[in-house]
């Protein structure tokens, strides 16, 4: 925490108001998305299960955050993910990715309405084809949060994300969810895979228009 400044509560002076000029490697995935070939392998009680899924997923744009000092920028996004031929949701997720120039870090929040929450974190270059990020339960900072249900039954010890651009202008996420089972010794990874092609490009942020 040495690295933080005295001065906790000076904004920074005239920032950019484009985000969408200012989101280093997020840049490339601001818009609308859909993906047709989801790939999820879940925990059941006679062991993993592999699901195929349709995923669309909206990151538009946000105006520049502070926190003080802090310049973060970044995209709100929503994921809603249906299995083939169906309309019942499968899985729904709201969130932000957020971009901090000044350490060239990457932050992903996510919440699921089955009461879990996720901060997870990573650096990267602003021109990068890759990164990755990560979340513990042990964090006070980039950490896991979840109602007692899930910490009960399936405790959810590690989130990591892995986010590929790829050279056609679709981009990739690998996820692996660490969780410890009621009953089980060993750890269970349940991964959720996609590939994601744009189908509409992103809203200037409110202050850009």
């Amino acid at each position: 925490m040495d690295h933080f400044s005295d001065d906790i509560y000076t904004e920074p002076s005239n920032p950019d108001v484009d985000t969408l000029n200012n989101l280093g490697p997020l840049r490339r995935m601001a818009g609308v998305w859909q993906g047709t070939r989801g790939l999820d392998v879940k925990p059941k009680a006679d062991g993993p299960r592999k699901q195929v899924f349709v995923e669309r997923i909206e990151l538009q744009p946000i105006d520049p955050q502070t926190n003080g000092p802090q310049l973060l920028y970044g995209l709100r996004y929503h994921t809603h993910i249906v299995k083939p031929e169906q309309v019942k949701t499968y899985h729904d997720q709201v969130g932000y990715w957020l971009w901090e120039p000044a350490t060239n870090t990457v932050v992903h929040t996510l919440t699921i309405p089955r009461g879990q929450t996720v901060m997870a974190v990573g650096t990267a270059s602003a021109d990068a084809d890759s990164f990755e990020l990560l979340a513990t339960n042990d964090s006070s900072s980039f950490g896991i949060c979840s109602i007692p249900f899930l910490e009960y039954a399936f405790k959810t010890v590690q989130f990591r994300i892995k986010v590929t651009f790829n050279p056609d202008g679709t981009w990739t996420y690998d996820e692996d969810t660490v969780l410890m089972i009621k009953g089980k010794n060993e750890p269970f990874h349940h991964t959720d895979r996609n590939t994601l092609s744009k189908v509409s490009e992103p809203t200037p942020n409110p202050l850009a228009r």
